[in-house]
């Protein structure tokens, strides 16, 4: 994979000379229109783009592989995958508030601008703000300034760095694993081969169907746009539901939504921006369409980002994945989210619509009500389940992993800490057993150790009467 890479990025490299020579033989035959020249130009900085992410991934890739296969199979695995999880995860949280902070700040910017009163020539609007202690006063322009400034910042790296992060946790937690994190037989029986194909497959699939229904005839018809782009959200959380373990199902329509979100910066925003301050460096006409396709996938980025950090924390909250209706919770909360989301830019741009924000609530309150539990007994009148059961059970289920010497071939430290070797500790968390093994039945983690549907029972009934030890 890794000699992949680099293949790919040599020929990346060659694209970008073959069409920065093609741009100058084709200049000094006069032979080049300025849109043909943007055009060109345009493609060797999308290429070159894809090289620089294409490399950090492979140095990504070689590190952690090289740290992995280091210990594999001796009894340090567990603690470096343990240790690797924690500093992308770390690194993933910290690049993606970066990411999203910027996101949600120029959003604001952009509904907060004064666009009517004391505006300078070539000026679409201005903001007065005070934060830290200081005044700052922000001025958007129409198109680009007559002069572009030398040191102009920009948002990129934020996007580009949060995404791979997101994709090597994706790789330590769903495929190095894949057997136990990401492939439930009891959803589907899937080689780890073809579970990780379907995962990355989703992933590129959903940015090339996402990416040309942008490019259609819907970009001048916004709402409609986002009732395809939701129905499609939908229709892969339904089929990623069907294939993979829940947990697993849900990330997957994150990392998607992710992808989607990187690819506009990646694809469309930068170089809209690079198109627009190339042609005012050069004292062209700047095309205006640039800014306004950025901006668009700008907004679109904005209503993806609290559905992507739901399913970021979703895995706390097994009532949600655990569901038999799961897709349908996420996809709840999805437009639950957007409304809120909705609802604050409006009231950023100073409009009410006092409808919105009590809907998403409501829609929220309402998912809470359609997850509760059952109350219905699964007990039997003349043979109520005994600690004993139920220990025996848990010993047999769940011990291989939830143990001070875990004697999983994979698990060789107990999840979060949680043991189950006596008596004391399984009534304390009896309610969190309940919770995991019977409610939502998302432990065993894949169902590993063929935890039977009347062992979940022994165990609710055993709960039912009050999770007593005798």
């Amino acid at each position: 994979m890794c000699a992949a890479l680099f293949f790919v990025n040599h020929v990346l490299k060659l694209a970008v000379r073959a069409l920065q020579h093609s741009i100058t033989e084709k200049k000094e035959a006069n032979t080049l229109s300025e849109k043909e020249e943007e055009k060109l130009n345009d493609k060797s900085d999308g290429i070159e783009q894809a090289r620089t992410v294409l490399l950090y991934c492979a140095m990504l890739f070689i590190f952690f592989y090289t740290a992995y296969m280091f210990v594999k199979g001796s009894t340090m695995e567990s603690h470096v995958v343990e240790w690797m999880n924690l500093v992308v995860r770390w690194m993933h949280v910290v690049f993606g508030i970066a990411w999203i902070g910027a996101s949600f700040y120029f959003v604001f910017l952009e509904n907060a601008l004064n666009r009517t009163t004391n505006l300078k020539e070539g000026i679409a609007g201005n903001l007065w703000a005070i934060h830290g202690g200081g005044f700052y006063y922000l001025e958007k322009y129409k198109v680009a300034p007559k002069e572009i400034p030398k040191h102009l910042h920009w948002f990129k790296y934020e996007a580009y760095f949060t995404w791979l992060s997101g994709f090597t946790l994706l790789v330590i937690v769903y495929y190095l694993d894949a057997a136990i994190y990401l492939i439930d037989p009891d959803v589907m029986a899937l080689t780890p081969a073809q579970g990780i194909a379907i995962g990355v497959g989703t992933l590129l699939v959903g940015w090339f169907v996402y990416d040309a229904l942008c490019k259609s005839f819907l970009k001048n018809r916004q709402v409609l746009l986002a009732i395809i782009i939701l129905a499609f959200v939908c229709l892969v959380a339904w089929f990623l539901s069907q294939v993979f373990s829940s947990r697993a199902a849900y990330i997957h329509v994150g990392a998607m939504l992710g992808t989607l979100m990187a690819g506009n910066v990646f694809r469309v925003i930068i170089p809209g921006q690079k198109a627009m301050v190339s042609a005012a460096k050069d004292g062209k006409e700047v095309d205006p369409s640039h800014g306004k396709r950025a901006l668009l996938r700008s907004l679109h980025n904005n209503y993806f980002t609290l559905p992507v950090i739901f399913i970021m924390i979703s895995n706390h909250f097994p009532s949600t994945y655990g569901s038999a209706w799961n897709w349908m919770i996420l996809m709840g909360l999805t437009i639950a989210s957007a409304l809120i989301k909705h609802y604050l830019n409006l009231k950023e741009k100073g409009e009410k619509s006092v409808w919105i924000l009590p809907i998403g609530i409501v829609l929220i309150i309402s998912l809470a009500f359609i997850t509760k539990p059952s109350t219905k007994s699964v007990c039997k009148e003349d043979a109520p389940a005994t600690f004993a059961q139920v220990n025996e059970i848990i010993q047999k289920r769940c011990v291989s992993c939830h143990s001070a010497n875990p004697t999983d071939e994979v698990v060789k430290a107990a999840p979060n800490g949680i043991m189950f070797d006596n008596k004391e500790t399984i009534l304390k968390l009896s309610e969190r057993i309940n919770q995991r093994a019977v409610i939502t039945k998302t432990m065993p983690q894949a169902n590993k150790t063929g935890i039977t549907q009347e062992e979940r029972d022994a165990i609710a009934c055993w709960i039912e009467n009050g999770a007593k030890g005798e």
